[in-house]
């Protein structure tokens, strides 16, 4: 790790994020010898870092823990002079080049800057969610469902990307239960009729996730429910709880500087990673609502990075 105090005062490559998209960004900005720099954020390492086992990375035929996939990918970026700095941006300012970045107390100036910040998962808030997140709980089926053969689940939401994820977890379920706090779902009509049709899938309507049972030794065994009419308690055994109620692009500093949809994923231009900004690029979750796979935001982060060299090419000084 690198300490602020140690950094010169211009850059031709800030990333801000370090879960794979923009580490995979470092990687190829530093063989390309751009002397990235590295912002890692409060959460290190991204939602990789919350996940135990990682199947469906490729080069990994035993699968890798989420933490050690990361640090290999920090090691192997830092190998080529990328440097990694424990430290949030605070403010920027993309109004003209070079970038200004503040760090706290410090500005720094960027030639360019990727943006890797990804994306939260929106949880339920319960400690017990906290504590047995990756032990039983999830906010990913593509990711986890395997793990899950022949075991019950419960999915909590009631929008498209809940009822799809059902649906996709009842592939290795024996049971899927969507616990909706309405009496309906939100989803698409067709979504829902694809659920409806789906002999594994159950509903536990009108209905609130007050603790989600289980230990780390055990796993999840099940949850309480709250009906939100009743207010009756009641007791759902199950092997899993996936909580599907959506994501919040990590993208609040660049409100009013760069394009983005109305739920604040950054938009890029077809093709490209660039945002509106020249020289501003966007990488993984933090731009992506759809696939949000590991290999996937390392798709885009060397997309960034390749995106990054040929900007500075074009407009070197």
């Amino acid at each position: 790790m690198t300490n602020i105090s140690e950094l010169k005062q211009r850059h031709k490559v800030v990333i801000m994020g370090s879960g794979p998209a923009g580490l995979t960004a470092a990687l190829y900005t530093a063989r390309a010898n751009l002397e990235p720099v590295v912002f890692e954020g409060l959460e290190a390492g991204g939602q990789l870092t919350l996940t135990t086992d990682v199947e469906n990375f490729p080069g990994f035929p035993d699968g890798v823990m989420g933490p050690d996939l990361m640090n290999a990918m920090r090691q192997q970026a830092l190998r080529f002079g990328a440097k990694s700095v424990m430290a949030e941006i605070t403010a920027v300012d993309f109004s003209k080049r070079p970038f200004k970045i503040t760090i706290g107390d410090t500005v720094l100036e960027a030639d360019t800057f990727i943006i890797s910040s990804g994306a939260s998962a929106r949880m339920l808030g319960l400690e017990s969610e906290k504590s047995l997140l990756g032990y039983g709980v999830s906010t990913c089926a593509t990711c986890d469902g395997f793990f899950f053969k022949d075991k019950e689940l419960l999915v909590i939401g009631g929008g498209d990307s809940a009822v799809e994820e059902a649906v996709f977890l009842t592939k290795f379920a024996s049971k899927v239960s969507i616990v909706h706090r309405r009496d309906q779902l939100r989803a698409s009509k067709i979504v829902q009729d694809r659920a409806f049709k789906n002999e594994k899938l159950g509903f536990i309507w009108d209905s609130e996730v007050e603790e989600i049972l289980g230990s780390k030794e055990t796993g999840v065994t099940g949850a309480k429910l709250k009906n939100t009419k009743t207010g009756e308690v009641t007791v759902k055994e199950a092997d899993g709880v996936f909580v599907a109620i959506g994501h919040n692009p990590n993208t609040e500093l660049f409100k009013g500087q760069l394009e983005m949809d109305e739920v604040g994923y950054l938009i890029t231009k077809s093709g490209s990673t660039e945002t509106n900004v020249p020289g501003v690029f966007a990488a993984g979750d933090v731009q992506d609502n759809i696939y949000r796979q590991a290999i996937t935001a390392a798709g885009t982060g060397c997309m960034s990075a390749i995106d990054a060299e040929r900007f500075l090419e074009e407009h070197a000084e």
